[in-house]
Order: structure tokens, then C-alpha cells, then sequence
């Protein structure tokens, strides 16, 4: 049990070092990797520095398939680079079991302190003190396990497990593919075996089987997070695994020579473990690069571009890779949404002409956006729901939040528009209705309205501005004495016997008024920005002070008098 606690505590602490380097550094650590690919060795270079600080080759992995599923890196460069991650992951655990176990005291105090000094100054420094934390947990996780593997080699199934794998290597590659696949962390399980190493129960060879092993495993956990991404980012780790498996092959062969060399030359048993994992990986990235064209030709040969278009309705920016970045992830929602008001827009321009065109192709396509909006709203909401399941800042909360509130009147909007004034629309046609000039007249205006009210809910959107909030939120008035005078003006067509307005009384109404609805979703958006600034009153009902000198100046105390507009 000592040793399974130790485990968990490793890959906990293997976790939250590589979160809280992603999060205070994860746009650096990206330009990195995006700025030193122009030659191989350069981009081999900026994978080990990359997952070196990280200690984890799958995270650069996941942050290299998104610049190649956005087409702005190519597959063999990527590749250079996935060989460099493999470096830096194996360089990491020379680091951390170079004996600075014994002070993980230091970095636990210093940790929390920092961390508990930055939550109120700045999310970096709070992530700064999370990396020591995690650190400080590895590093006692290694104690646990190295002084409880101590007494394995008193262990009558562990014997069984040695004498298996002494006549069976296949088995001993099968557990360290096993074990590294479930955990996640190549650098884990290393640090593992060592530990497991210093008990003096396992046979070198037996180690270094399993340490290839591990290697092998550590391709597989970014192809299984990769699976859903475009064809060309799922290149990228079945490339780097094709690199791994030539290597494992060629070293399982050789093991018999440079088991007895390895001893020689490097004392002791946890050192000779983290030796020749360093070294393999070592020797594949020298020896791979020479390479990379040929396998970067044969990934586009096994996982060849689609020849029917994907469709489009889903969801473009919202990248997985970036939620451990809130930062990045923030934006990505934010661009999704600004996809979604670019496809309101397009949906109420279009519903003016169906109004006026009787258009019923035009009609279906609106039903058809409207669908595309719920599909974009979901998936911004579950992007969004699995960022905020780990801490976040106060800005990044706030955002998180105002982001989740714009998608969801956008997406009433969307409703608005298709079971509403679709269905309105079809009426009209089924019909044959018409609106008197007038009144489409009238209708027109307000739309146009509606479409300079979309414009300027997006732009409050994406740049929070309170004067352009204020100018946002008076329209409301605005549009609402629009809707009384339209009202008016259609009662006096009726009063009239105007025909046209009679027959379309109530479709010209429910226009008005739906257009009414979708203006308040929209400019609901400029609420939290004078919120924020103590713009808003609690409440539009005048007091009875109030009321008493409205009354004495003959002034009606109806809407949009409590007050000066904000």
C-alpha cells in the first residue's frame, strides 16, 4: 500500500508540475515551439526544452498537433520536434533523481508560500508555487517508494513476476507499455523502476526491457488524445511511435551486449536505469532525424487526407490542447462565440427577406442555422464546464462566465428566430399574406435596428467598453418606444380598414415583438461591464418622491422615465 500511495502521489505530482507550468508559461512555451522550427535540429532543440520544463513529452505533443491541425506547422518539422520532447522527458528525470530528494522540505514551504503570496497578485506567480508544490510531492513520492521496494525482493509474487520476466522479455516490454499508457507519464514510471532498482530484486536486463517498455508506451497516450483531431495532426504521434518502435526493436536486440556494458560503465542499479533511458533517447533523436523525411512520407501514406469535405457545422477553434492554458482557452471560446453571432447575424438578415420574399428555401436554411447555433452552443458550454473544473483566476472566472451567459442569449436568439419568426414566416406564405407598405416599412426600420444592435453586442463582446456598453444598452429604450410607435401606427391602419393590415394584424405584432425580445438577449451582454462600474440601477420603478413630482409637471410616469438613461 506504501508503494501504491507513493504511485499516486508521483503522478499527482508529475501532474500538477506539468498544469502549473502550462498555465504560467503556456503561451511562451507554445511561441517556443513555434518560432525555432525553421531546421531540424532547432526544432528538435525547442521539444527538449519544451518538455524538459514540462516533464512531460505527451503535453508537447498535444501543444505540436494543434499548430498542425490549424495547418500552421508542417509534419516534419513536427516530428524533429516530437523527437526532441522524447529528449527533454528522459532529460527530466536525471533532474529529479539526481539525490535533491532529500531537501523536498525547501520547495514544499517555498510552494505553498509563493502560492498563497500569488493568489491575490498574479495567477502566474500562484502556478509558480504550484510547480514547487508538485516538485515537493514527486520527490517525497520517490522516498516513499524506494524505502518500501526495499523489502520486494523478500516477496514470494514478486518472485514469480522476476522469473516470468526473465524467460519471457515480451512480458516485461508489455508491463512498461501498460503502466506508462494507464499513467500518462513516462517520467513517472521511470523514476518508478529506478526506485523499484534499488531493492536489488530485478535483474538489470529485466529493468531495461521494461524501460523500453515504458518508451514504447509513452507514444500511445498521444494518439488516444488525438484521435478526434484532423488527419494531420494525428501524423504527428503515429510518426513519433513508428520512431519508437524502430528503437525498441534495435535495442531489445543489442540488450544482450549492453546490459554488461551498461554495468560497467555506470554503478549502481537506479542509476543504470535512468542512464539508459536517457541514452536510447539520446541515440533515437540523433539517429531519427536523419529519418524524418521517409517516415513523414509514410504517415501521409497510412493516414491520407479525406477526399469528401468534413462538414462545417461543428465546432472550429475550441482546441482540447488548450484548456490546460485558460488563458489560450478563453480565447478560443471567445472566437466560437464571435462564430456564433457572425452566424445570428447572417440568420436575421436573411429573415427579413423571407418576410418579404416568401422565400421558403431561404426559410429552411434559417431552420437549418438555427441548428448549427445549438450544436456550437453545446460545445462551448462543455469546453467551458471542463476549464472551470480546475482553478482559475478572478479574471478568468469572470470571463469564463460572461462568455457562457453571451453563448446562451445567443443561442435564445437562435430559438427566437426559428420558432418564432420562421414560423410566422411560414404562416405568411401558407397564407399568401401581405403587409401593407407601410407596415413593411415599419418593419424594415426596426429590423435594421436589430442589425446595428447585433454589430455593436458583438464588438461589446470582444473589446468590454463601457461607453460603447452605455450607448449598447440605450438602444433598449429606444427600440422600445420603436415597438410602441410601430404599434400605434399599425392600430391607426386598422382603424382605417386598411385590409393588408388587418390580415396581418397579428403576424406584424408578434414581429414586433420578438424583434423586442431578441434586442434585450443582445444587449443584455453590456450589463456586466457597468455592473462592474456601478452604472446600473437596482431597479426602473420610480420612488414615491419621485412619482409625486412626475405627477405635479404633468409628466406620464410610464417606461423609461426612472431617471437618466444609463
Amino acid at each position: 500500500m506504501t508503494i501504491l500511495g507513493g504511485v499516486a502521489l508521483l503522478l499527482w505530482g508529475a501532474r500538477m508540475i506539468r498544469t502549473g507550468m502550462t498555465r504560467a508559461f503556456g503561451t511562451e512555451l507554445r511561441s517556443v515551439v513555434a518560432s525555432c522550427t525553421s531546421n531540424r535540429v532547432f526544432a528538435a532543440g525547442a521539444g527538449t526544452l519544451v518538455a524538459g520544463l514540462i516533464q512531460s513529452s505527451t503535453a508537447t505533443a498535444l501543444i505540436v498537433c494543434s499548430f498542425v491541425g490549424r495547418g500552421a506547422l508542417a509534419t516534419a518539422p513536427a516530428l524533429a520536434v516530437m523527437l526532441g520532447a522524447d529528449l527533454g522527458s528522459a532529460a527530466a528525470v536525471v533532474v529529479v533523481a539526481s539525490g535533491i530528494a532529500v531537501i523536498w522540505p525547501i520547495f514544499a514551504f517555498l510552494g505553498y508560500v509563493i502560492h498563497v503570496a500569488g493568489a491575490k497578485r498574479s495567477p502566474r506567480i500562484k502556478h509558480i508555487g504550484r510547480i514547487l508544490i508538485g516538485f515537493a510531492m514527486l520527490l517525497v513520492a520517490l522516498n516513499m517508494v524506494g524505502g518500501a521496494s526495499r523489502s520486494l525482493g523478500e516477496s514470494e509474487i514478486v518472485g514469480l513476476i522476476l522469473n516470468a520476466m526473465a524467460s519471457e522479455p515480451f512480458l516485461a516490454v508489455v508491463v512498461g507499455v501498460v503502466l506508462t499508457w494507464m499513467a500518462y507519464s513516462s517520467v513517472a514510471i521511470v523514476l518508478l523502476v529506478s526506485s523499484l532498482a534499488v531493492a536489488g530484486a530485478f535483474p538489470l536486463e529485466a529493468l531495461m526491457t521494461i524501460v523500453l517498455g515504458v518508451n514504447l508506451g509513452a507514444a500511445l497516450p498521444a494518439i488516444t488524445a488525438t484521435i478526434a483531431e484532423p488527419v494531420s495532426a494525428r501524423r504527428i504521434p503515429l510518426g513519433n511511435l513508428i520512431f519508437r518502435l524502430i528503437g525498441v526493436v534495435a535495442c531489445w536486440i543489442a540488450l544482450p551486449w549492453l546490459a554488461p556494458e551498461l554495468a560497467r560503465l555506470v554503478p549502481g542499479p537506479a542509476a543504470q536505469v535512468v542512464a539508459f533511458h536517457v541514452a536510447f533517447n539520446a541515440a533515437l533523436c540523433v539517429l531519427s532525424l536523419i529519418l524524418i523525411g521517409p517516415v513523414a512520407a509514410l504517415t501521409e501514406k497510412i493516414l491520407p487526407e479525406p477526399s469528401a469535405e468534413l462538414s462545417d457545422s461543428g465546432p472550429r477553434y475550441l482546441d482540447e490542447h488548450l484548456l490546460e492554458t485558460p488563458s489560450l482557452a478563453l480565447s478560443s471560446a471567445t472566437r466560437e462565440t464571435l462564430r456564433m453571432g457572425d452566424i445570428i447575424e447572417d440568420m436575421l438578415a436573411k429573415t427579413i427577406r423571407v418576410f418579404r420574399e416568401d422565400d421558403k428555401a431561404l426559410l429552411s436554411e434559417v431552420e437549418a442555422q438555427e441548428e448549427q447555433i445549438d450544436q456550437l452552443y453545446e460545445a462551448v458550454k462543455l469546453y467551458l464546464m471542463r476549464l472551470s473544473q480546475d482553478e482559475l483566476g478572478d479574471d478568468e472566472s469572470r470571463r469564463c462566465i460572461e462568455i457562457i451567459t453571451f453563448t446562451t442569449n445567443l443561442e435564445h436568439v437562435g430559438d427566437i428566430i426559428d420558432k418564432n419568426l420562421m414560423e410566422l414566416a411560414a404562416k405568411k406564405i401558407k397564407g399568401k399574406l401581405s403587409f401593407s407598405d407601410q407596415g413593411l416599412a415599419e418593419l424594415a426600420d426596426v429590423h435594421s435596428m436589430l442589425m446595428e444592435t447585433v454589430r455593436l453586442s458583438l464588438s461589446v463582446f470582444i473589446a468590454p467598453d463601457a461607453q460603447q456598453a452605455r450607448l449598447l444598452l440605450a438602444r433598449k429604450d429606444q427600440f422600445r418606444k420603436m415597438e410602441l410607435e410601430g404599434t400605434e401606427w399599425h392600430l391607426e391602419r386598422l382603424r382605417s380598414g386598411m385590409i393588408e393590415s388587418i390580415e396581418t394584424s397579428s403576424l406584424h405584432l408578434d414581429m414586433l415583438r420578438d424583434f423586442k425580445r431578441i434586442n434585450s438577449h443582445l444587449t443584455s451582454v453590456a450589463y456586466p461591464i457597468l455592473s462592474r462600474r456601478g452604472e446600473l440601477r437596482s431597479s426602473r420603478l420610480v420612488n414615491e418622491e419621485q412619482a409625486e413630482t412626475l405627477r405635479e409637471r404633468g409628466i406620464d410616469g410610464g417606461a423609461g422615465v426612472a431617471g437618466p438613461k444609463p
